[in-house]
């Protein structure tokens, strides 16, 4: 009886040691600006999860501006969120963002409000940053 009982509390500690941020899950960013020779205008699939005690981020799937699976895009299954730290109340901050349309990284933020994730790319210490609402998917 007291071996099934350590085995339990241990079961149980080690569940709640493994549980999931509230932001780990698939996520679809906004659509991007299309270009003056039309191209541009679609959106990603980003899965967060935990990578070590942080966040990471990395694009699993991507759409045309017409909203059409594109199979053959360059950035598959690239890191685009890194180093998120997780501040605890839907808070994140200290992380890196890359921007795929540009090639350029910013430090990052980001606030978790129930299905929405703002996600922010900042410059000058965060004095100035862009971000986009990205949607759960799952």
């Amino acid at each position: 009886m007291k071996k099934l009982l350590i085995t339990a509390c241990l079961v149980l500690l080690a569940g709640s040691a493994y549980a999931a941020d509230p932001a780990d899950g698939v996520w679809k960013t906004q659509k991007g600006e299309v270009k003056s020779d039309g191209s541009g205008g679609g959106f990603l699939y980003v899965k967060i999860g935990e990578c070590g005690a942080k966040l990471c981020g990395t694009i699993v799937k991507a759409f045309d501006k017409n909203g059409k699976d594109d199979p053959k895009y360059v950035n598959l299954n690239k890191p685009i969120i890194w180093d998120m730290g997780i501040n605890g109340g839907g808070s994140y901050s200290g992380g890196t963002i890359w921007a795929p349309d540009t090639d350029k990284k910013y430090t990052s933020k980001m606030s978790l409000n129930g299905n929405t994730l703002t996600v922010s790319g900042c410059v000058l210490a965060g004095l100035i940053c862009r971000g986009q609402a990205w949607t759960r998917v799952k």
